[in-house]
């Protein structure tokens, strides 16, 4: 352990990344999860990552805001082409989702294969970079997760499944850049499988705060240990979110979806 390196001024940033991406994602699993859509996130993510891959071989910026435009319109395109096959083939969806997923995967195997750092690009788009975020990386994510949160604050579920898709691509096409493909799938599911016993006035809040304790522990630790910060996070908010679980009362007595 090197206490040394431990400088909570470094990890503030990240953090802020962590809470950003919660705050919208916290609800949006909660959705998935009484959806019965749980690996949309994980498809959907991917093909954000598959739009930021398409922009690094078309040589864009990687820091303007043609990036951001083209794995938020890879994102939508997925999103749009999921409502479809809902509403052609509904009794298969999650096979579908799957799929999806797999070909965005190996699209972007393909789309890398002959760059020599396309090994480290994938990486860094599935594990993420979240310890080396910026506070001017900050300001566009922070924008679309107000309108994204005041959207679902008016809404809520009665948003169609269209409406649902779009905005879930929309928050996730953010996340995949911040903190990388499997930190969103984490914050989506996980905080909401952890309190789906609780009272429903109890989850959200508890929801988020089994978030931002598995975020600030996954990242001190990192820090301390000199380990990936994404994967350490993952853990770490799995863990908590599995004591949480432990701590609460049994299935059955409050099982209604998580309300937000």
């Amino acid at each position: 352990m090197n206490t040394d390196a431990l400088d909570l001024m470094i990890i503030v940033p990240a953090l802020l990344a962590g809470l950003l991406v919660l705050l919208t994602h916290v609800p949006l699993g909660a959705q998935v999860l009484r959806r019965g859509i749980v690996f949309i996130d994980l498809a959907i993510a991917q093909i954000a990552a598959l739009g930021v891959i398409i922009a690094g071989v078309a040589e864009l910026d990687p820091h303007s805001w043609t990036v951001q435009a083209a794995a938020a319109t890879a994102a939508v395109l997925g999103a749009v082409l999921l409502t479809w096959t809902e509403k052609r083939w509904p009794d298969v969806q999650e096979a579908q989702i799957g799929v999806m997923f797999i070909l965005a995967a190996t699209a972007g195997l393909l789309l890398v294969a002959h760059n020599p750092h396309g090994g480290e690009h994938l990486q860094d788009l599935l594990a993420g970079q979240i310890l080396w975020v910026r506070y001017e990386q900050l300001l566009l994510p922070a924008v679309g997760t107000l309108l994204i949160c005041a959207l679902l604050y008016r809404m809520g579920e009665r948003l169609s499944r269209l409406g649902f898709y779009l905005v879930f691509a929309l928050a996730v096409t953010a996340s995949v850049q911040l903190v990388g493909v499997y930190l969103v799938f984490t914050s989506l599911i996980v905080p909401a499988l952890a309190v789906r016993h609780y009272r429903p006035a109890l989850r959200l809040w508890l929801a988020y705060a089994i978030g931002a304790a598995g975020y600030a522990s996954g990242l001190v630790l990192s820090t301390l240990y000199d380990l990936p910060s994404g994967a350490l996070i993952v853990w770490c908010l799995t863990l908590l979110a599995m004591l949480a679980y432990a701590a609460g009362p049994r299935a059955g007595v409050h099982s209604q979806p998580l309300k937000h």
